[in-house]
């Protein structure tokens, strides 16, 4: 049996014939054909399949699209500006803080709800947002020095981060120098 639902995804409506049982993460990659959100353990429990529902992170595995209906969804396709990688995806890739991949997408997506509620996040604050979204390549670090590194950008606030993240800046910055908004190095678009 397939019902009717109208779908919000990444800015775009959509109006869709869908099998009563088919989840919003089976949806998302067969009938959209986005693939950034992942397969992982379809318990909930892994958080590899992290979408936003109004700026919310959740489990699109355990969701029926029925029940985001009029909602606006995201996924980590949707974090770009136009061509352009969101702050959040550069700072990822500058500072190293994808391994293979896999869960990068709900980190991304889980990070981005938080920098919309809290811009400058401490550390124990970067963990617990994370900490539905199970990586099994790195120590964590890097992809929370991203997420700090995003928001200081964001608000203007570099200086915040010398003692979190000074490792990754050089030693004029290090010595308690002001730092300007474009010290630290950017990957060239």
């Amino acid at each position: 049996m397939k019902e009717l639902v109208h779908l919000r995804v990444n800015g775009e409506n959509f109006d869709l014939y869908v099998p009563v049982h088919k989840t919003l993460l089976e949806l998302l990659r067969e009938e959209l054909n986005l693939t950034g959100t992942k397969h992982g353990c379809e318990l909930g429990e892994c958080g590899t399949c992290t979408v936003l529902v109004d700026g919310e992170p959740i489990l699109s595995c355990l969701t029926l699209p029925v029940e985001v209906q009029g909602r606006d969804i995201t996924t980590v396709e949707g974090l770009a500006v136009g061509n352009e990688l969101s702050e959040l995806q550069m700072a990822f890739a500058e500072l190293g803080a994808a391994q293979c991949g896999y869960c990068t997408p709900a980190m991304l997506l889980s990070a981005t709800a938080l920098l919309a509620i809290t811009p400058l996040p401490s550390r124990e604050e970067v963990r617990e947002a994370l900490s539905g979204n199970l990586c099994r390549c790195t120590g964590y670090s890097k992809i929370v020095d991203a997420v700090q590194l995003a928001g200081a950008r964001r608000s203007g606030d570099l200086n915040a981060l010398v003692e979190d993240i000074g490792r990754y800046l050089d030693s004029d910055e290090r010595d308690g120098t002001v730092l300007a908004a474009d010290s630290i190095p950017v990957i060239q678009r």
